[in-house]
């Protein structure tokens, strides 16, 4: 089996590691949220508070946190694509 960091140095195998590590968060913390309301998306969560199916508080503030997770963890997958291009993986 080839290993994926053979010819990483060892500073950017730090690198991706950890970025690989905090989108893996950020999914999992999102998906958290959005579970305690049955949702799978914001979107959904967002109709359940405009229905009145959950309180809006605090309801609507997780819907921003979840939101702001989700687009945090697009700039870090953003960042690992092109740490990994550069690297030429």
């Amino acid at each position: 089996m080839t290993s994926f960091f053979r010819n990483t140095p060892h500073e950017t195998a730090q690198e991706i590691d950890a970025l690989s590590r905090l989108a893996y968060d950020l999914r999992e913390d999102r998906k958290r949220i959005l579970a305690q309301y049955g949702a799978d998306v914001e979107p959904a969560l967002l109709a359940r508070i405009a229905a009145g199916e959950v309180a809006e508080h605090p309801a609507y503030e997780h819907y921003l946190s979840a939101k702001s997770l989700a687009d945090t963890r697009q700039a870090t997958r953003e960042q690992l694509r092109d740490l990994l291009l550069a690297q030429g993986a």
